[in-house]
């Protein structure tokens, strides 16, 4: 049974006659019943009566109708689809990002994103940036909004934004009501930040700017998300040295102070493999996406 067995038999039933069937599909009658004769003979029914008085279904071939218009029209629209996939108009993306992305420009992304290509879909997974290294190299990711200062081989990238450290304390800290602070002030107190594991370089970062000040800082609490940096200090359990981004989250009971002096800043790179696998090759929907972000970065 061939699709253009069944386009011949539901052109047939729709006319009850050959020759305005034949003249519908562009044959003449011959072919058309011959495709009709090999369509009842893969069925294993007879599916319309012939005599001269025209043309009519059987039962077998009533039966048959709307199944096979089914077929047909699932064909259609499975053609449609992969011609959207291809035009980049459909399908969808993998997408990392770490949490603090949310406060420094993903959400406008994905608004435009969503406002221009409406039928491509965006699967959001919030995720460290080592974490999400690993699964762009293995293709489970098209792409993702990480903090590194470090990049590997066979990667683009876009500098989504740059924003300065500042110290995060609780509200009720005698230092909470400066209007800036000195690394040196912080001297002594204990301190919350980010895992090794989860943000190398910037914990490694934050532990050489106290170094440069001159003291080792006493780490309390490591953490996974920046935000639990920022919700642990605001139960004055300790204080911070976080991105500026985060004093958009509102939490209460935290307070943010800049810092004296100029601190090497906190970048947020959007990165995504340009030598990937040859299934997962880069698609017209990543590069519609890379166009917005492109657009919407802030990197000053």
């Amino acid at each position: 049974m061939e699709f253009r067995h069944l386009r011949c038999f539901l052109v047939l039933a729709e006319e009850l006659h050959f020759g305005r069937a034949a003249s519908r599909l562009g044959l003449t009658q011959p072919p058309l019943s011959l495709n009709i004769q090999q369509l009842e003979a893969s069925v294993g029914a007879q599916l319309f009566d012939r005599n001269s008085r025209g043309v009519a279904l059987t039962a077998a071939g009533q039966a048959f109708w709307p199944q096979a218009r089914a077929l047909v029209e699932q064909a259609a629209q499975a053609a449609r689809e992969a011609r959207d996939v291809a035009e980049g108009v459909s399908g969808s993306l993998q997408v990392g990002f770490a949490g603090t992305v949310l406060y420094r420009g993903l959400p406008q992304m994905l608004q435009a994103f969503a406002g221009a290509h409406p039928r491509l879909r965006l699967v959001l997974r919030e995720m460290s940036s080592s974490d999400q290294l690993i699964d762009l190299l293995h293709d489970r990711l098209d792409l993702g909004f990480v903090h590194t200062t470090r990049v590997p081989p066979g990667f683009g990238q876009i500098l989504v934004s740059s924003q300065p450290f500042v110290a995060c304390l609780p509200a009720a800290h005698p230092l909470a009501r400066k209007r800036r602070l000195s690394l040196k002030a912080l001297s002594g107190e204990p301190f919350a930040m980010v895992a090794r594991a989860v943000s190398p370089d910037y914990h490694d970062r934050i532990l050489g700017l106290c170094a440069g000040a001159g003291y080792a800082p006493e780490l309390r609490y490591e953490l996974r998300h920046w935000l639990s940096v920022v919700s642990v200090v605001s139960h004055g359990l300790c204080v911070g040295l976080v991105p500026a981004a985060l004093q958009a989250a509102g939490v209460p009971g935290a307070v943010f102070v800049p810092l004296d002096t100029a601190t090497p800043p906190y970048e947020t790179h959007c990165l995504w493999r340009t030598t990937r696998s040859e299934r997962a090759q880069q698609t017209p929907a990543l590069g519609a996406f890379l166009q917005v972000v492109r657009a919407a970065s802030q990197p000053a």
